[in-house]
Protein backbone atom coordinates (compact mmCIF):
# COMPACT_ATOMS: atom_id res chain seq x y z
CA UNK A 1 0.00 0.00 0.00
CA UNK A 2 2.82 2.40 0.92
CA UNK A 3 4.54 1.88 -2.44
CA UNK A 4 1.30 2.53 -4.30
CA UNK A 5 0.65 5.76 -2.41
CA UNK A 6 4.20 6.97 -2.89
CA UNK A 7 3.93 6.16 -6.60
CA UNK A 8 0.67 8.15 -6.77
CA UNK A 9 2.36 11.19 -5.20
CA UNK A 10 5.31 10.85 -7.59
CA UNK A 11 3.05 10.52 -10.65
CA UNK A 12 1.18 13.62 -9.53
CA UNK A 13 4.44 15.55 -9.18
CA UNK A 14 5.61 14.42 -12.62
CA UNK A 15 2.28 15.52 -14.08
CA UNK A 16 2.82 18.90 -12.39
CA UNK A 17 6.26 19.11 -13.95
CA UNK A 18 4.79 18.33 -17.39
CA UNK A 19 2.24 21.08 -16.86
CA UNK A 20 5.08 23.49 -16.08
CA UNK A 21 6.72 22.49 -19.35
CA UNK A 22 3.34 23.05 -21.02
CA UNK A 23 3.23 26.54 -19.50
CA UNK A 24 6.66 27.28 -20.91
CA UNK A 25 5.69 25.98 -24.35
CA UNK A 26 2.52 28.06 -24.44
CA UNK A 27 4.40 31.21 -23.44
CA UNK A 28 7.06 30.59 -26.10
CA UNK A 29 4.38 29.87 -28.73
CA UNK A 30 2.60 33.07 -27.75
CA UNK A 31 5.83 35.04 -28.16
CA UNK A 32 6.53 33.44 -31.53
CA UNK A 33 2.97 34.15 -32.62
CA UNK A 34 3.42 37.85 -31.92
CA UNK A 35 6.54 38.05 -34.08
CA UNK A 36 5.79 35.60 -36.89
CA UNK A 37 1.96 35.56 -36.97
CA UNK A 38 1.47 31.80 -36.69
CA UNK A 39 -2.21 32.24 -35.77
CA UNK A 40 -2.05 30.24 -32.53
CA UNK A 41 -5.18 31.08 -30.60
CA UNK A 42 -5.49 30.98 -26.84
CA UNK A 43 -1.86 30.44 -25.86
CA UNK A 44 -2.27 32.81 -22.91
CA UNK A 45 -5.31 30.87 -21.73
CA UNK A 46 -3.57 27.51 -22.15
CA UNK A 47 -0.54 28.79 -20.25
CA UNK A 48 -2.88 29.71 -17.39
CA UNK A 49 -4.59 26.33 -17.51
CA UNK A 50 -1.24 24.53 -17.38
CA UNK A 51 -0.01 26.72 -14.53
CA UNK A 52 -3.15 26.08 -12.46
CA UNK A 53 -2.92 22.33 -13.08
CA UNK A 54 0.75 22.35 -12.10
CA UNK A 55 -0.01 24.08 -8.81
CA UNK A 56 -2.78 21.68 -7.84
CA UNK A 57 -1.00 18.52 -8.98
CA UNK A 58 2.09 19.41 -6.93
CA UNK A 59 0.23 19.89 -3.62
CA UNK A 60 0.28 16.27 -2.39
CA UNK A 61 3.92 15.65 -3.24
CA UNK A 62 4.88 18.88 -1.50
CA UNK A 63 2.93 17.80 1.60
CA UNK A 64 4.53 14.36 1.69
CA UNK A 65 8.02 15.87 1.37
CA UNK A 66 7.32 18.15 4.37
CA UNK A 67 7.71 21.25 2.23
CA UNK A 68 4.37 22.91 3.08
CA UNK A 69 4.66 25.95 5.30
CA UNK A 70 3.90 25.00 8.90
CA UNK A 71 3.66 27.24 11.92
CA UNK A 72 5.30 25.16 14.61
CA UNK A 73 5.64 27.77 17.36
CA UNK A 74 2.79 26.26 19.38
CA UNK A 75 3.73 22.67 18.58
CA UNK A 76 7.28 23.19 19.84
CA UNK A 77 6.04 24.77 23.08
CA UNK A 78 3.71 21.99 24.29
CA UNK A 79 4.28 18.58 25.81
CA UNK A 80 4.52 15.55 23.50
CA UNK A 81 1.03 14.33 24.41
CA UNK A 82 -0.52 17.72 23.63
CA UNK A 83 1.56 17.93 20.47
CA UNK A 84 0.09 14.64 19.23
CA UNK A 85 -3.43 15.86 20.02
CA UNK A 86 -2.80 19.12 18.15
CA UNK A 87 -1.36 17.21 15.17
CA UNK A 88 -4.39 14.89 15.10
CA UNK A 89 -6.77 17.85 15.33
CA UNK A 90 -5.02 19.82 12.58
CA UNK A 91 -4.76 16.80 10.27
CA UNK A 92 -8.45 16.03 10.85
CA UNK A 93 -9.32 19.61 9.93
CA UNK A 94 -7.07 19.34 6.87
CA UNK A 95 -8.82 16.11 5.80
CA UNK A 96 -12.21 17.80 6.18
CA UNK A 97 -11.20 20.94 4.28
CA UNK A 98 -9.35 19.11 1.52
CA UNK A 99 -12.31 16.73 1.22
CA UNK A 100 -14.65 19.66 0.69
CA UNK A 101 -12.23 21.24 -1.76
CA UNK A 102 -11.97 17.93 -3.63
CA UNK A 103 -15.74 17.42 -3.70
CA UNK A 104 -16.45 20.88 -5.06
CA UNK A 105 -13.59 20.73 -7.57
CA UNK A 106 -14.92 17.48 -8.99
CA UNK A 107 -18.46 18.88 -8.93
CA UNK A 108 -17.29 21.99 -10.80
CA UNK A 109 -15.58 19.92 -13.51
CA UNK A 110 -18.63 17.66 -13.81
CA UNK A 111 -21.03 20.60 -14.08
CA UNK A 112 -18.83 22.25 -16.71
CA UNK A 113 -18.96 19.02 -18.70
CA UNK A 114 -22.69 18.58 -18.13
CA UNK A 115 -23.55 22.15 -19.18
CA UNK A 116 -21.02 22.19 -22.05
CA UNK A 117 -19.42 25.26 -20.51
CA UNK A 118 -16.66 26.77 -22.64
CA UNK A 119 -14.10 29.47 -21.92
CA UNK A 120 -14.95 33.02 -22.84
CA UNK A 121 -11.55 33.55 -24.47
CA UNK A 122 -10.83 33.16 -28.15
CA UNK A 123 -9.82 29.52 -27.61
CA UNK A 124 -13.39 28.32 -26.75
CA UNK A 125 -12.01 25.37 -24.74
CA UNK A 126 -14.52 23.20 -22.85
CA UNK A 127 -13.80 24.22 -19.26
CA UNK A 128 -13.99 20.70 -17.83
CA UNK A 129 -10.69 19.87 -19.56
CA UNK A 130 -8.50 22.35 -17.63
CA UNK A 131 -10.58 21.76 -14.49
CA UNK A 132 -9.52 18.11 -14.46
CA UNK A 133 -6.07 19.18 -13.24
CA UNK A 134 -7.59 20.94 -10.24
CA UNK A 135 -9.94 18.05 -9.47
CA UNK A 136 -7.17 15.45 -9.74
CA UNK A 137 -4.78 17.54 -7.66
CA UNK A 138 -7.30 18.05 -4.86
CA UNK A 139 -8.17 14.34 -4.89
CA UNK A 140 -4.52 13.34 -4.50
CA UNK A 141 -4.13 16.00 -1.78
CA UNK A 142 -7.11 14.52 0.10
CA UNK A 143 -5.53 11.06 -0.15
CA UNK A 144 -2.23 12.48 1.15
CA UNK A 145 -3.91 14.15 4.14
CA UNK A 146 -5.78 10.95 5.00
CA UNK A 147 -2.46 9.11 4.71
CA UNK A 148 -0.81 11.61 7.07
CA UNK A 149 -3.70 11.36 9.56
CA UNK A 150 -3.52 7.56 9.64
CA UNK A 151 0.27 7.65 10.04
CA UNK A 152 -0.03 10.17 12.89
CA UNK A 153 -2.73 8.11 14.58
CA UNK A 154 -0.53 4.99 14.36
CA UNK A 155 2.53 6.90 15.57
CA UNK A 156 4.44 6.30 12.33
CA UNK A 157 4.37 9.83 10.90
CA UNK A 158 7.76 11.36 10.29
CA UNK A 159 8.01 15.13 10.34
CA UNK A 160 11.18 17.07 9.82
CA UNK A 161 12.05 19.47 12.58
CA UNK A 162 12.57 23.06 11.62
CA UNK A 163 16.09 24.41 11.74
CA UNK A 164 14.99 28.02 11.28
CA UNK A 165 16.52 29.03 14.58
CA UNK A 166 19.92 28.01 13.21
CA UNK A 167 19.68 30.51 10.36
CA UNK A 168 20.43 33.92 11.85
CA UNK A 169 21.16 36.74 9.48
Amino acid sequence: MRNGLDRLYDVSSWAAALMMVGTLLMVVLGMLDRYVSLSFRGTDMYAGYCMAAAGFLALAHTLKKNEHIRVTLLLNAVAPKAKKALELWSLSAAVLLSGLFCFYSIKLAYQSWDFNDISTGNDATPLWIPQIGMAAGTLVLLIAFVDELVLEFLGQRVTSSSDEALHNE
